[in-house]
């Protein structure tokens, strides 16, 4: 799969081994599957194809940009570099990006941006994230994430289909012909969902105990979590990987 720019370019080519989150095996006309297997993440699997263009020897100024946009994170850089170098050196533009003045030679830059990368930095506290794995069912949290104080109610539902094959062997003499039907048995069943009050928790393992005392799967949490965030429950972002 290939990543292109905004200039239609091809950077990067997806290559590598794939980790998909499942299992299956398949024998004699039976299959059995856990989770999905036609779906997957390469970690590190970008082979880059062109370079991007880094003018560390041109203009006055470098600029330096955050892996995550963060405006504290961003103060503190470049508080951290006016401490180190001087004062006006470092100028945080936004909570992504810091600008920095720079020495003339390439070598001298190099120097001063090894220094930069030295610096002690006082980061600030994360984002607090869900973060959901709708294939395989997984849910991780950070220790930011709190709970406000809600009522749960959920009940499983559950569709079972068998089918059962059916052959009709007519008599020797009457001339017809063995026939083998499929007979299909279709049964819903819904468990009874109680109305459970979860706490208000300000710390991770309460936020864990609250979870684990309605007794639901993964895949059930799935659903809880996403409507306690629309119902203001959930104090933290959702994402859905």
């Amino acid at each position: 799969t290939p990543l292109r720019g905004a200039d239609g370019q091809v950077y990067a080519i997806a290559q590598g081994n794939m980790v998909v989150g499942g299992a299956g095996a398949a024998a004699g006309g039976s299959k059995v599957q856990i989770n999905h297997l036609s779906a997957g993440r390469i970690p590190a699997g970008a082979l880059v194809e062109r370079s991007v263009p880094t003018p560390l020897a041109q203009g006055d100024t470098l600029q330096l940009d955050l892996n995550s946009s963060d405006f504290a994170t961003a103060r503190a850089v470049a508080q951290a570099i006016n401490k180190a170098k001087g004062a006006g050196i470092a100028q945080a533009l936004d909570g992504r990006v810091v600008r920095v003045k720079a020495p003339a030679t390439p070598d001298d830059r190099v120097a001063f941006l090894a220094d930069v990368e030295n610096l002690a930095i006082d980061m600030a506290a994360p984002a607090a994230r869900v973060v959901i794995n709708a294939r395989t069912g997984s849910i991780v949290m950070n220790q930011s994430v709190t709970l406000s104080s809600c009522a749960v109610a959920h009940g499983s539902l559950s569709v079972t289909i068998s089918s059962t094959p059916v052959i009709s062997q007519p008599n020797a003499l009457s001339g017809g012909q063995t026939v083998v039907a499929e007979k299909a048995d279709i049964s819903i069943r819904q468990e009874p969902g109680s109305l459970i009050q979860l706490p208000a928790g300000a710390r991770l393992s309460d936020v864990v105990k609250a979870l684990n005392s309605l007794g639901a799967t993964p895949q059930d949490l799935l659903a809880i979590l996403q409507a306690m965030k629309s119902a203001g429950a959930l104090n933290a972002e959702l994402e859905v990987i």
